[in-house]
């Protein structure tokens, strides 16, 4: 009888240390203070095309924004965008400047080092815009490894890498912006702009008279949004919303506004 009471004890002691630890997780998680305050705080980085995007009347709209607009609504709190320089977006998560990235980051071993990802949303690739004229001598990336060829990407970005990894003798120049970059190869100061399927598909459709696409993806690169490390309570109840939205029509629906007709190119600046 000694021996049971002596385990039962020691059952309960686990049981209540167990719960005081997930107490204390949820108390240090990101959702509670989300809840307690009533307010949602997303970080992006505006002027990715079609995921978040300032229009001409000021307000950020966009694929990401959308989903930020109804992961506000689910939780019944207010939405706050906290729009942020991309090369220091990440610091500023980890400062607490925001709750959440939701700017079409792609999840690659090194962030997850800093961030945690939930479940990916969307898969792209990197494309390349070529200078025209350029079309008949440039058929992949491979062509443009080369010193002679001068290749754009945005600072910090997958495309930044992708041509580090696979176009380590051509001449690099790195922009601020995806636009600034985009618009040296329009205009026939560089030769290639190297970037997300989305933007260059996008970006050609409206430049298509100095430039020529190479669709055809060579990275594979799912899109995530990031949080604080240490957070399961965040990251099981934003997996579980994502999961519904794909499961309700809510999903389609988004991406079709955004990804199926270009109506919305007449709001931007």
């Amino acid at each position: 009888m000694r021996k049971i009471a002596l385990m039962l004890t020691m059952l309960v002691a686990m049981m209540g240390n167990a719960w005081a630890s997930s107490n204390s997780l949820w108390e240090q998680s990101a959702l509670n203070r989300i809840m307690k305050e009533g307010k949602l705080r997303v970080g992006l980085d505006s002027g990715y095309m079609p995921f978040e995007m300032t229009s001409k009347d000021g307000k950020y709209i966009g694929f990401d924004v959308d989903f930020a607009k109804q992961m506000a609504k689910a939780m019944g709190v207010e939405l706050e965008i906290v729009n942020t320089a991309w090369d220091g977006i990440i610091p500023a998560l980890m400062t607490d400047k925001f709750d959440i990235i939701m700017s079409g980051m792609t999840v690659t071993a090194e962030r997850n080092l800093q961030v945690n990802f939930v479940d990916p949303y969307i898969v792209v690739g990197q494309t390349i815009l070529l200078r025209k004229g350029l079309e008949g001598e440039i058929k992949s990336y491979k062509d443009l490894n080369d010193p002679k060829y001068k290749v754009i990407s945005k600072l910090g970005t997958t495309g930044d890498y992708a041509i580090k990894k696979y176009m380590p003798k051509a001449e690099l120049r790195l922009f601020e912006t995806e636009a600034d970059g985009a618009l040296e190869v329009a205009n026939g100061r560089a030769d290639a702009f190297v970037y997300d399927l989305p933007y260059n598909a996008i970006y050609s459709a409206q430049n298509g008279d100095n430039l020529v696409h190479l669709d055809e993806p060579f990275t594979y690169e799912p899109l995530g949004w990031a949080i604080r490390k240490g957070d399961p309570d965040f990251a099981n109840w934003l997996n579980n919303f994502l999961r519904q939205a794909r499961g309700d029509g809510t999903y389609d629906k988004i991406y079709n506004r955004w990804f199926a007709n270009s109506d919305w190119q007449d709001k931007l600046k």
